[in-house]
């Protein structure tokens, strides 16, 4: 994934509330629109690299999020998982399984890119899986000591889900996420272990 690319791309505001800010974007052959949601937390990026590899509490901070199961992990800078995510009645649930990568995004900015891999299981008839997710964040420490957060995903939930309402939806989840987040790394009784190994592929400040 070009993470520039994903970052240049033309970005419309559209809202901010409670110190984080939403954008939308068309994208290419999609009615479906993508979106980016940016904020700043008082923490190292240590603890959000952290955060992303304490696989167990997923549940405390991604949005509509019922399940995930960790179904790969070859090293300390890729993994596959499978989430489940809530729909409104009557849709069924999402299934979606995403390849997770770390890589450096520039000098000193880190990305947690994710990329859908519909086919890596057989179809399961109680869940629709998503056949399209792109997304990524990138932490970049600042000169005040906090880390400035990018998170930008793009989802096609499916034929079932019309796109006005996916499109309205879509703004929930990087507000959400990004609330859910802050709540829990800003929390002095969350500390999740930093996977040392990290430090000898990426260069972090």
């Amino acid at each position: 994934m070009d993470v520039q690319s994903v970052l240049r791309a033309n970005w419309d505001f559209r809202v901010e509330h409670k110190g984080i800010r939403i954008f939308s974007s068309k994208v290419k052959n999609s009615d479906v629109l993508g979106f980016k949601g940016e904020a700043e937390f008082p923490v190292r990026p240590e603890k959000l690299i952290s955060l992303f590899y304490d696989t167990s509490n997923y549940h405390r901070w991604v949005h509509q999020m019922t399940s995930m199961d960790v179904l790969e992990k070859n090293d300390c800078l890729e993994y596959v998982v499978r989430q489940v995510i809530n729909s409104p009645w009557p849709l069924q649930k999402r299934e979606m399984i995403v390849r997770t990568g770390l890589a450096q995004a520039e000098e000193n900015a880190v990305a947690v890119t994710m990329t859908g891999e519909p086919d890596y299981l057989p179809p399961n008839p109680q869940f629709h899986r998503v056949r399209h997710c792109m997304g990524l964040w990138v932490f970049t420490p600042t000169d005040g000591g906090n880390v400035h957060i990018t998170f930008v995903m793009h989802i096609n939930p499916g034929s079932d889900v019309p796109s006005p309402i996916s499109n309205t939806a879509m703004f929930e989840v990087p507000f959400y996420s990004l609330l859910n987040m802050r709540n829990l790394v800003t929390s002095g009784s969350y500390n999740p272990p930093f996977p040392e190994e990290i430090a000898n592929h990426l260069h972090i400040i």
